[in-house]
């Protein structure tokens, strides 16, 4: 094991010298011996605005360093002579203006010039894909031996034709190795389209793979591939056996497969680390505006030696996992089928694929294509494919698989062929422990009737909180916190079940459950994913649960029955009333969109699903008509904020939710005569529309606007209540 590890560091160290060779001059060091770590680039576009025409950087922010103790940012001077802008470095108090705000958000530009030049984000699509964008270096980060922390300057002409020369290297190393591999060195794969995770970039003018590295980027990456190959070369001229030289062939690739990660133009600048993040912040690529590039010879984040090292760290813990107390076999197949024997094993655990969460296959075409230049000659038969093999992926994809209704169909058939297997080769005692998590019914439904197919049941389920806060966009999607962790046994009887006897069964056993999640502070909609759990495990105990017509009972009726319960549950708790009957059913509904999603965008099937479980018709409330907005295929909740603009001056309410908008918009103006009227002629009683009120704070986050508008309301409702004709002493004591 030490020959390994010991052999990829020295390998891996030859790789970076011999590249170093090749790629230094292109990085040039100050006169001062700075180094550069990095250079910062902003993608430029031209002002529309025919009397302007300036050319626009693209830049989300201008922060470069955001620290307690060192603020650093570029100014943007705009040269209306030149019709460009002119940048400045300034620090600390020097900051005049906000870094935060930049030229551009979700693809719509303003020009920093003229400032009407404002370009939609169709067309800035349109424009990079017709090839009308550009690029500009704006700043070099340099670090200086013996001294902490990293400067900032603007480029010089000197770091300018560095790059250029780079450019023609890059051509005439290029065809070098095109000539000696047989294969573009540069990945000429077109990223697959449509597909959510992948296809931002094509939508902007990038079809390939190697489309998404700039110049620089390419021949330092095409340079470090053949000094790869090379080392495997070099090591079988030195005497070493084929398998052990193409192991540690093998690691130096990974290695260079986590530069990538970071040496790419979609990479951000974060300023508080002051560093290039990874390009996988999260499961999909991002379109970026502004980016850094960093130096992948340099001694900084990103370079070749920092994941060369994080190989060899994950090598040896490997290696000393095996030698010190447990080893295992990697084998590589489908679950749909396994290659064990019948009743082999004791227990299986499996954390199946979320039904159409993340395109795996998609993503890591990233790295196989460049994994094919390093190693690919060493494992023919994995990379026999342009790109990775995607027709056995279990993953509901309806843009592969001609639409949702046969996207889920496959999903189904494909999980519940692995959940047999599941079953074949567990023993007739043994356990089977699936983790899932999706916010959709759609994708229960599937998991599911696989199970039941399989011969699977649940004897216990538990909602654990899985996912770090950092991934968490509660405020832009209804993400989960939590996985449910499902303890599944052989069924071994085929006992049919009577409905109107299990669902009695399934509610007991429901709300039980909730109230120990409810105890245990589960909120939102891990909620109500939570009770999904005991429901299978009563339904799912017999083969098959009948109505008295005989009909079987449908795991989407079981799962719509379930949200009815969980709906009145969370409803109890979060209003602090067992009675619900004065408030009414769009207000219910209202109260637990902002329990369960806060402000987020839910696919219309979900929220028309949520909506039935309490009585409520979306389509009766959008359009300008209410609260609720459908947007496409979602559905956003707005607050009162977000109403349109004569909703103040609308006469009668329709819905408590109408008037606890009002009030608290009336609230905010001051408008003291405004609310006495919304009181008197409200034909709601005011202890309801306070415990609303008070519900809904709760339920929303802290910082939250709405939340803000509701304490304020609440805060001074006694004495709006006091001084409301008809309504003194409501609500003294």
């Amino acid at each position: 094991g030490q020959r390994l590890v010991d052999a990829v560091r020295r390998w891996g160290q030859w790789v970076l010298e011999e590249a170093r060779k090749e790629l230094a001059a292109y990085y040039p060091h100050d006169e001062d011996g700075s180094i550069p770590v990095g250079y910062l680039w902003a993608r430029t576009l031209p002002c529309q605005n025919p009397s302007c025409q300036a050319e626009i950087p693209l830049m989300r922010q201008t922060w470069l360093a955001k620290k307690a103790n060192k603020k650093v940012a570029l100014k943007m001077l705009p040269n209306r002579a030149e019709r460009r802008v002119d940048f400045e470095i300034v620090e600390g108090d020097a900051i005049d203006f906000d870094p935060s705000e930049g030229t551009v958000s979700r693809a719509k530009v303003q020009c920093p010039l003229c400032r009407i030049g404002t370009i939609d984000a169709a067309t800035t699509r349109r424009l990079f894909r017709e090839g009308r964008a550009g690029q500009r270096m704006v700043t070099v980060v340099l670090h200086k031996p013996g001294q902490t922390g990293k400067r900032y300057r603007l480029p010089t002409e000197r770091d300018l034709e560095a790059y250029r020369e780079a450019e023609k290297a890059l051509e005439a190393k290029r065809a070098q190795l095109w000539a000696e591999w047989g294969i573009d060195p540069v990945p000429d794969e077109e990223i697959i389209k449509p597909c959510h995770e992948v296809d931002r970039p094509p939508m902007y003018g990038m079809p390939t793979w190697g489309d998404l590295f700039n110049p620089r980027q390419k021949l330092a990456l095409i340079t470090f591939a053949e000094k790869v190959r090379r080392a495997y070369d070099q090591m079988l001229d030195e005497g070493a056996e084929a398998e052990f030289a193409k192991a540690v062939a093998t690691y130096l690739g990974l290695a260079l497969d986590k530069v990538l990660e970071i040496g790419n133009i979609l990479g951000r600048w974060e300023p508080v680390a002051q560093c290039t993040r990874t390009v996988f912040s999260r499961q999909a690529l991002p379109m970026t505006w502004d980016f850094g590039e960093t130096v992948p010879i340099a001694t900084s984040a990103g370079n070749w030696n920092e994941h060369l090292d994080r190989v060899i760290t994950a090598t040896k813990l490997a290696l000393e996992a095996r030698n010190s107390f447990c080893s295992g076999n990697v084998i590589h197949g489908s679950a749909t089928h396994m290659p064990f024997p019948s009743a082999h094993f004791d227990a299986v655990l499996t954390d199946p694929p979320y039904y159409d969460n993340v395109n795996y296959s998609a993503l890591s075409d990233f790295f196989y294509v460049w994994l094919k230049r390093t190693v690919g000659d060493l494992y023919p038969e994995l990379f026999a494919t342009p790109l990775t093999p995607k027709s056995e992926e279990i993953v509901a994809d309806p843009n592969r698989q001609g639409g949702r209704e046969e996207a889920k169909r496959f999903f189904e058939e494909m999980l519940t062929q692995a959940f047999r297997e599941i079953h074949r080769v567990l023993k007739d005692d043994g356990i089977a422990v699936i983790v899932f998590a999706h916010k959709t019914t759609d994708a229960w439904e599937a998991i599911i009737e696989a199970l039941l197919k399989a011969g699977l049941y649940m004897t216990a389920s538990w909602p654990i909180h899985t996912e770090m806060q950092a991934r968490l966009r509660a405020q832009e999607s209804a993400a989960l916190a939590s996985s449910i962790y499902m303890v599944c046994r052989k069924r071994t009887s085929d006992e049919v079940g009577v409905y109107s006897e299990v669902r009695r069964e399934i509610e007991r056993r429901v709300r039980e459950k909730l109230a120990q999640f409810w105890e245990e502070g589960i909120r939102g909609a891990d909620f109500f994913m939570s009770a999904i759990g005991p429901a299978v495990e009563a339904f799912g105990r017999y083969s098959r649960v009948e109505k008295l017509s005989g009909e079987a009972v449908t795991v989407k009726e079981l799962l719509e029955h379930v949200r009815k319960v969980v709906a009145e549950f969370a409803l109890e708790r979060i209003l602090k009333d067992a009675e619900l009957g004065g408030v009414d059913a769009p207000t219910r509904f209202y109260v637990l969109w902002r329990f369960a999603y806060n402000h987020a965008k839910v696919k219309f099937d979900e929220a028309r699903k949520l909506a039935q479980s309490v009585g409520f018709q979306l389509e009766e409330h959008w359009d300008g008509k209410g609260f609720v907005r459908k947007e496409k295929d979602v559905v956003r909740i707005l607050g009162p904020k977000e109403r349109d603009r004569d909703f103040l001056q609308r006469g009668r309410c329709e819905t408590m939710v109408d008037v606890l908008h009002k009030a608290v918009l009336l609230w905010e103006r001051n408008d003291r005569r405004g609310l006495e009227e919304l009181f008197v002629q409200s034909p709601y009683p005011q202890e309801p529309l306070r415990r609303v009120a008070q519900a809904v704070a709760d339920v929303l986050p802290e910082g939250d606007k709405e939340r803000q508008l509701l304490q304020g309301l609440l805060y001074g409702w006694r004495e709006a209540v006091r001084e409301t004709p008809g309504q003194r002493g409501l609500f003294d004591g």
